[in-house]
């Protein structure tokens, strides 16, 4: 033991019972001796080696060097340098360490057949022309594969081969857990979207999500967008954690050099985000759990005093969730004004820092936040699901502070799976504070401010805090 802060060990994420505990970082782009990115790489390296208990394994979903050169030699020469130098503190026969490819190290033929060289140490069960390159890895009840999204053979980034993972999937249909891990995010992070080179493009996406859903896969893990940034589809999980090193490229003040600590069990998936400096920025058990439906609070149409002085998702550590049941008879056809399904505020000038309700001629479920309260910004917003016209809806909305953009949810009914609805912002609920006026029904300028135009609509409400992590 040391009094060292910078060298003190670091509470990993451990399972709760049988289960598996890992690390989980990727994107250093480093490789090359007294470069940036070496100094920013070795920051991460060093929260990583403070773990305590240490991984059982290390997860790398990509860019672990520079790359991006026609010269087959100097691209072998930062894999050495990668392996040999800025990883030579790594015990990797006690400490497994499992790779993906990424755009900046199989970006053509050469590149990765060099990836496959390098990586002569991991598994060669992957397709016959994707030996080296993609593969699975079983350890007891937890199967993880790692997949090319990248691959020259099908057209090159953003392109994905599903027909072996659905096969890998279908042969270990006995794992009880099952990652995903590969380069590309299948959904926008942080807003950045572009098919083929920010994420998985279609039709590999539609193919590929559904894969992950008919085998109950637990969460796709990701990265090449610079963030930490988590969401989910159909309960699905997916994590992009691209902080190992390129500080320089990440938004200022939102974004921030980092690693996972990661636990998996029979309960669920917990991990903590620690930055350079071992301090944890975010935190999440999945799936969390809402109080029964007799512990939900009824709210009454119109305005009100807000039911507790709560705030509304305070996070992202530790976080908490508010969350929101709506039922009801959406209105007729050709309603495509604003309707109001709750509106909340402070005590100030400002719009509503919360608002969700229906939007356009489609009556899809909206969701606006005051991002920043000063006035004159405007909020951001994330969309759902349509609601058909005059039929009866039954949707729950939720607010988790620890998921940051993704925390911004919706289910069907009590009991559906969990979605992150659609957004483009880098922040989401997590930094709402206190809102005392609520309004039910419509906005907060009276009953013909974007009232609600359907009939019957209830709402209830509860609050929870997240499992500590």
């Amino acid at each position: 033991m040391t009094d060292d802060p910078t060298s003190s060990p670091l509470p990993a994420v451990t399972p709760r019972g049988a289960g598996h505990r890992f690390a989980i970082y990727g994107d250093s782009c480093s490789g090359i001796p007294g470069a940036l990115h070496e100094r920013t790489f070795a920051s991460v390296n060093a929260v990583v080696r403070r773990l305590d208990p240490a991984p059982e394994f290390i997860i790398f979903p990509g860019d672990e060097i520079t790359g991006l050169t026609r010269d087959e030699a100097a691209l072998r020469e930062q894999w050495r340098h990668w392996f040999e130098v800025e990883m030579a503190w790594l015990d990797r026969e006690r400490t497994p360490l499992f790779n993906t490819t990424g755009n900046h190290t199989t970006y053509d033929p050469m590149s990765e057949r060099v990836f496959a060289d390098v990586m002569a140490h991991l598994p060669r069960n992957g397709p016959r022309e994707q030996k080296g390159l993609s593969y699975w890895v079983r350890r007891d009840d937890l199967l993880m594969v790692f997949v090319h999204t990248l691959w020259s053979g099908l057209g090159g980034e953003g392109h994905v081969e599903c027909d072996w993972l659905d096969a890998t999937l279908e042969t270990h249909a006995d794992a009880r857990i099952k990652l995903v891990i590969g380069h590309h995010p299948l959904f926008p992070v942080n807003g950045y979207a572009g098919a083929y080179q920010r994420d998985i493009g279609p039709p590999h996406s539609v193919a590929f999500w559904e894969t992950l859903k008919h085998h109950g896969v637990t969460a796709y893990i990701c990265s090449h967008i610079l963030a930490f940034d988590v969401q989910v589809l159909d309960g699905i999980l997916q994590v992009c954690t691209a902080g190992a090193g390129t500080a320089h490229r990440m938004p200022e003040g939102i974004e921030y050099l980092h690693c996972l600590t990661a636990a998996i069990d029979g309960q669920g998936f917990r991990y903590r985000v620690l930055d350079a400096e071992g301090t944890v920025r975010e935190a999440l058990s999945w799936p969390f759990a809402l109080p029964a439906a007799d512990a939900w609070l009824a709210l009454p149409a119109g305005g009100q005093a807000a039911p507790d002085s709560e705030p509304m998702a305070a996070g992202p550590v530790p976080a908490a969730v508010r969350a929101w049941r709506f039922t009801g008879i959406a209105a007729a056809d050709g309603t495509a004004a604003r309707q109001t399904w709750l509106s909340a505020r402070g005590d100030g000038p400002a719009i509503a820092p919360l608002w969700i309700g229906l939007s356009g001629p489609d009556q899809r479920l909206s969701v606006s936040i005051g991002i920043n309260p000063d006035p004159g910004r405007s909020p951001h917003y994330w969309h759902g699901p349509v609601v058909e016209p005059g039929e009866r809806f039954d949707l729950t909305v939720a607010l988790h502070g620890g998921m940051g953009p993704g925390g911004v949810l919706v289910r069907s009914g009590e009991d559906g799976p969990w979605s992150t609805l659609d957004g483009a912002s880098a922040s989401g609920p997590e930094a709402l504070a206190v809102l005392p006026h609520w309004t039910v029904g419509h906005g907060d300028g009276g009953p013909d401010d974007r009232p609600f135009l359907g009939r019957d609509l209830r709402v209830r409400t509860v609050h929870a805090r997240q499992e500590a992590v």
